[in-house]
């Protein structure tokens, strides 16, 4: 029997549409999955806090993306965690499970409406993607070759978000997004990234109005990647913009968190509290001070994003 969230979309995108994102604005091979075979689901947390969307779209209109937080535990259960409209998360919403085998999960816009549409995942090599409250559908094979693989953000100048892949050599892969889950041939972005432990980024840090990303090294340094809309050369030459990221086991981006206009970066601690490092739109010094948005219990969740 095939597994299920029991959440339904039918009837929460309008809901959506209309209270959420109309309120911000005024203030490489498919196969179909078995029917009768175990498959995941999942669904979009910001779609089921609906009837609250709007108390937080309205306060400020967001140029950058507005996602919930997912976390993934042990069991392989999801939850999401909507932005609560005050600069931190909503109480979190059961989002789906069967994801105990899953390597990477990264979540994805595929029609540029400033919203994650599903999630891109890994598992046994196998890379696939689920519409949320979908049908999941392989992509490609072969993806055991990388050791890590996350969607940033539109990297290559197109209107879908793309997906970065590093590989065992440190050699790091961008492919393009088609908008419909599936992608093109990689092309190689550069080597030397088996440098970073932590890679993350879904906007635009420097204010130039392309995606970036930040990257952690083993010192605890944290670099700035700024996007060029090139696909054939994604990222300038990286900056300098801090010391002591060693401090955290998790580091990642899911856009804008407190509705400012501006994409954020969240990074857990050693003790599973977690921080929010609000954006700035300055490439020179792209956050804020951090602020705690989460005392404890983080660690729970073996993959976040």
């Amino acid at each position: 029997m095939a597994n299920s969230s029991g959440l339904n979309r039918t009837g929460i995108l309008s809901r959506v549409t209309v209270a959420a994102i109309a309120a911000a604005l005024v203030g490489t091979t498919t196969a179909a999955v078995a029917a009768d075979a175990p498959q995941e689901r999942t669904a979009s947390a910001v779609q089921q806090s609906a009837p609250k969307a709007s108390a937080f779209a309205a306060a400020s209109t967001s140029d950058a993306p507005v996602n919930a937080l997912y976390g993934v535990d042990s069991r392989g259960d999801m939850y999401g965690y909507p932005p609560n409209g005050n600069g931190g998360l909503d109480a979190r919403l059961y989002s789906g499970y069967g994801w105990s085998n899953a390597k990477f999960i990264t979540q994805v816009d595929q029609n540029n409406d400033g919203n994650s549409d599903g999630i891109w995942d890994v598992t046994a090599g196998r890379l696939s993607y689920m519409p949320f409250d979908g049908d999941s559908y392989t992509v490609g094979n072969g993806w055991s070759i990388y050791n890590k693989v996350l969607s940033t953000g539109q990297l290559g100048g197109g209107t879908a978000d793309d997906l970065l892949a590093r590989d065992s050599y440190g050699t790091l892969w961008l492919y393009l997004g088609y908008g419909n889950g599936k992608v093109t041939t990689r092309y190689k972005v550069g080597g030397g990234w088996g440098a970073y432990n932590q890679i993350a980024g879904k906007g635009d840090l420097s204010g130039d109005g392309k995606d970036d990303i930040v990257a952690r090294d083993g010192s605890g340094t944290l670099w700035l990647y700024r996007g060029t809309g090139n696909y054939k050369a994604p990222f300038a030459t990286r900056t300098k913009i801090g010391g002591g990221w060693q401090v955290y086991n998790n580091i990642v981006s899911v856009g804008d968190i407190d509705i400012d206009g501006i994409t954020d970066v969240i990074a857990r601690d050693g003790a599973g509290a977690l921080w929010l490092y609000k954006g700035t739109a300055n490439g020179n010094a792209p956050f804020k001070p951090r602020v705690k948005i989460g005392t404890n219990g983080w660690n729970t969740y073996r993959l976040m994003f």
